[in-house]
């Protein structure tokens, strides 16, 4: 692989938002992870956990978080952002007005912005879902490296033609997750992953952000 071949990988990696119902075989699954188990660690700890869905056991799921999302309360295991300012603001905004734009809801419209947050919860149709877990006794260290890890995975689904999208909304009923697939309570939920193959058609997939420029994310230091 060469630089320009990685580079275009990150490139055509994004958050899908629709997803097609064929299943991915398992074996492109397992070569999925195998390549994410790669990623780098502290002490080479390799803290997180999958809980992987397929079929039934997604469609139940699914149905079971809807449920969860529509009359429970929120409580993430791994504490949301105080807040979102400035430029980082601006970004998440700008994202947010991407979306709602491409799927037709329009500015003031809270009974269309909230039908399209709920299909976090619907895993937005996806064939699979990946529970990310990691020891809380690691606590943010191992926070961090499992999202190196969900880098890896997606990036490694992108290279198979596999869509994916990482999603913090599915870690939000934290409870829930752990009396649903018996995950210890030792362990923080962090996040899920929705992953299947797209659906090119839908217009939530109709859309692409945007990254800063290097000159807004690096102090250079020297000369080189």
């Amino acid at each position: 692989m060469t630089p320009s071949d990685l580079d275009a990988l990150f490139a055509a990696r994004h958050s899908c938002r629709a997803f097609r119902p064929d299943p991915v075989p398992r074996t492109v699954i397992q070569e999925i992870i195998s390549t994410a188990r790669r990623a780098p660690s502290w002490c080479n700890a390799q803290p997180w956990q999958l809980t992987v869905t397929s079929g039934g056991e997604t469609d139940r799921f699914r149905a079971a978080l809807h449920q969860e999302a529509a009359s429970g309360t929120p409580e993430p295991d791994l504490a949301w952002p105080t807040r979102y300012a400035g430029v980082y603001q601006e970004r998440r905004r700008t994202c947010g007005w991407q979306l709602y734009e491409a799927v037709g809801v329009e500015k003031g419209d809270r009974v269309g912005s909230a039908r399209q947050m709920m299909e976090n919860f619907s895993l937005f149709g996806a064939p699979h879902c990946a529970i990310v877990s990691s020891p809380a006794d690691l606590g943010p260290y191992g926070a961090m490296d499992c999202g190196g890890f969900v880098t890896a995975f997606t990036i490694a689904a992108q290279s198979h033609g596999i869509a994916s999208i990482a999603q913090a909304a599915v870690a939000s009923y934290g409870p829930f997750l752990h009396a649903y697939f018996d995950i210890p309570e030792d362990r923080l939920i962090l996040c899920g992953i929705s992953f299947g193959y797209a659906d090119t058609d839908h217009p939530a997939n109709g859309f692409r952000t945007e990254r800063a420029p290097i000159s807004d994310i690096v102090d250079w230091r020297g000369t080189t």
